[in-house]
């Protein structure tokens, strides 16, 4: 079988697919833009999948950019499989953490997986994509078969691993199932007999050194790694995550995703342009360029806004969104009247809406910023501990006001 023409030259679907990659050493990054390019050149359509386990239902942005790479790869004519680790997802990865992950029942993992990849959809390409479950081959090896997986590794490649060696230093302790993951997803990559698999750089190890090495020892050809760099939340800094609500939904209203876009930090545009964005490198060159010419980075911000609403919902929701916040915090079309309220010494954000009667409690406050519908002069509010700064207008939902001032 051979792939459909595609009007990018070779070195412009490498550049491609190479986009937003971070492999931590230029000698690799080369070594897989190559053996890309080898394989691109066989002129047939290449395997590639990327696991996602469903330990939550509920995606934000980060979870989606290896999503947005198997979508490249749907749009040259390559076969995609979007795999649901419905059973390494009972383990969970270790690989981004530097304590014990803990373990989910089948029950969790299956109402998770009922939800994640209707989202998914949100990126990918329903009829061009198959979705398979890892239940399917890895809940049928004997025990015998896991440990002749398991003779292809050593104890200290496992104890090199930073996080694992970050615990061993603290006098913490590892168990040994938390080796196991990174042997189940090698073995997913044999199993579905991949050209490629996408994942972020927290998978290097489970991807380049378990993925390929087990193939090899299989007999197969080992697979190239797409790794990609972690999108950082809101803050700009800290890879984004629900749990330090710095995080933005895929789910969310038009507004609030418009509005915790604009809360990014002008330092993070070329991350979010390279990431999450469909922009192709000579796109986010152009971008790199104008911001580097004196652009003022708040309009290149609501470039980079439109295009992720328009995402995940579409472009009139884009254009309603922004008109929304220019006329809410540009143009101040605010309440002609508001509650004033003077921020005593040491209130925090939630101690404000609480005594402004903007939640019932604390924890609905905690509920109202993680759900990205707090905002401090038109920018998302993130951090649940921020301490207000006045003279600001604080905006809670869409219709509650308040003007801060200093105590």
């Amino acid at each position: 079988m051979t792939i459909a023409p595609t009007s990018l030259s070779l070195d412009e679907q490498v550049a491609l697919l190479m986009q937003g990659t971070d492999y931590g050493d230029e000698t690799l990054a080369r070594h897989m833009a190559n053996e890309l390019r080898e394989r691109l050149k066989e002129g047939r359509p290449l395997r590639v999948y990327c696991g996602f386990d469903p330990r939550t239902s509920d995606l934000h942005l980060g979870h989606t950019i290896p999503m947005r790479k198997l979508r490249q790869f749907q749009e040259l004519g390559h076969e995609v499989t979007f795999l649901i680790g419905n059973y390494t997802s009972l383990l969970g990865d270790p690989s981004d953490k530097d304590r014990l992950r803990p373990m989910l029942t089948a029950e969790q993992v299956e109402a998770n997986a009922r939800t994640y990849a209707e989202q998914a959809f949100k990126i990918l390409d329903r009829q061009k994509t198959r979705v398979r479950y890892n239940a399917e081959w890895l809940s049928r090896l004997s025990f015998l078969e896991l440990i002749q997986i398991a003779q292809n590794f050593t104890v200290q490649q496992f104890m090199a691993r930073e996080n694992f060696a970050l615990r061993l230093d603290k006098g913490e302790p590892i168990y040994l199932h938390e080796t196991f993951y990174a042997l189940m997803q090698a073995y997913d990559a044999v199993a579905l007999e991949t050209d490629v698999q996408v994942g972020g750089s927290d998978q290097l190890f489970n991807i380049i050194t378990a993925g390929r090495k087990l193939q090899e020892a299989m007999g197969q050809r080992p697979q190239i790694g797409i790794i990609l760099g972690i999108l950082p939340g809101t803050d700009g800094v800290v890879k984004m995550s629900k749990s330090l609500g710095n995080h933005i939904p895929i789910l969310a209203p038009p507004e609030d995703m418009y509005g915790k876009v604009m809360s990014i930090p002008d330092s993070a545009l070329i991350p979010y342009f390279e990431l999450a964005t469909r922009y192709t490198p000579a796109r986010v060159e152009d971008v790199r360029r104008r911001l580097a010419s004196g652009v003022n980075p708040r309009d290149v911000k609501m470039e980079l806004a439109r295009e992720i609403v328009s995402i995940f919902h579409d472009p009139q929701a884009a254009e309603w969104a922004e008109a929304h916040f220019v006329s809410v915090f540009q143009k101040k079309a605010l309440p002609d009247e508001m509650p004033e309220f003077a921020v005593g010494p040491g209130m925090n954000i939630v101690d404000v809406i609480v005594a402004l009667k903007f939640a019932a409690s604390k924890g609905e406050a905690r509920r109202l910023i993680a759900g990205g519908g707090v905002y401090l002069d038109g920018r998302t509010v993130s951090d649940a501990s921020a301490i207000p700064a006045p003279p600001q207008i604080l905006q809670v939902g869409k219709r509650r006001f308040a003007r801060l001032i200093q105590a």
